[in-house]
């Protein structure tokens, strides 16, 4: 009779979970502060009417964040429902809870890669053209959580240069997110810097898109004032991802939203993915189980 009474209150309990994610009157957007925060809110606010109109919402809520990890814990804790975030971050939240969220897009570069770069890059008065030319002089991250910033660079970096980047370096430290590292590598705060882009394009517009095409493009960033000293192995773009607590349903009608909005906004699309990109496409787990076994092998979590 326990045992009976055990499954049918556990049933009941499931049923009203289930009721509760589909119920869904606000959704929520998380931005993890790799741009500046007035930037990032405008870049974004473009989405809200066409959300709610897709969705049903009756309001959609923007969240700016200071670093990374602000997003990844309001994901993990269930007060943010989407965002849009590099491959590192992402496997943060997989490592620690594999069923909170769920990577449903990403996007393609103009070329119709689904890939980007970490690049560093260094004042091109500083003389340093190149990785044996950075030996010994301060590097720059751009946050602990970011995939281009600090994660791919600390895999890809110690099998070029033969020792661990703590080694090679004489000191490190973090820009407070992909902007302010860039900015911070102008100030000579840092010799050398990470921070991301597709890696195709014109260099003197910061190629076609991320984080030095949006500082060109918004006048804080002449591409003639820095040099490129390194560029990684292909990084997957990040993941457009989705609280799991929306129920199926509302990750359906965000989905397919987000996957429209290239033809139906297409201003809007490259405001959000920071880029001359072309179009959303779909993914899951599997697309970032590389940078996951990365972050373990090098962060543990």
């Amino acid at each position: 009779m326990f045992k009976k009474a055990l499954l049918a209150a556990t049933a009941v309990g499931m049923l009203a979970s289930a009721a509760m994610a589909q119920d869904v009157k606000v959704l929520r957007i998380g931005l993890d502060g790799s741009e500046n925060e007035a930037d990032q809110i405008r870049n974004t606010q473009c989405l809200v009417e066409g959300l709610k109109a897709a969705t049903g919402v009756s309001e959609v809520q923007i969240f700016p964040s200071p670093d990374y990890n602000g997003v990844i814990q309001g994901l993990l804790g269930g007060t943010i429902d989407i965002a849009s975030m590099g491959a590192s971050s992402y496997a943060k939240i997989a490592l620690t809870d594999p069923n909170a969220v769920d990577p449903i897009l990403t996007y393609t570069q103009a070329d119709g890669s689904s890939g980007y770069y970490s690049i560093m890059v260094a004042r091109k008065d500083s003389g340093i053209k190149s990785l044996a030319d950075a030996k010994g002089k301060k590097i720059g991250f751009a946050d602990p959580d970011s995939t281009s910033g600090y994660l791919v660079p600390n895999v890809a970096l110690p099998k070029e240069i033969g020792t661990s980047v703590k080694e090679y370096f004489s000191e490190s430290g973090f820009g407070g997110g992909h902007e302010n590292l860039v900015l911070a590598v102008l100030d000579k705060k840092f010799d050398v810097g990470t921070t991301f882009g597709s890696g195709v394009g014109k260099w003197e517009e910061g190629y076609t898109g991320g984080n030095l095409h949006q500082m060109v493009n918004k006048g804080n960033l002449d591409m003639d004032d820095i040099v490129e000293v390194w560029k990684s192995p292909l990084i997957p773009n990040g993941p457009l991802m989705v609280s799991n607590k929306v129920g199926e349903e509302m990750k359906t009608k965000v989905e397919d939203f987000f996957l429209a909005l290239p033809k139906n906004d297409n201003a809007c699309f490259k405001a959000f993915t920071q880029g001359d990109n072309k179009e959303y496409i779909k993914v899951d787990a599997s697309f970032y189980q590389t940078i996951i076994d990365a972050r373990k092998s090098v962060i543990g979590g």
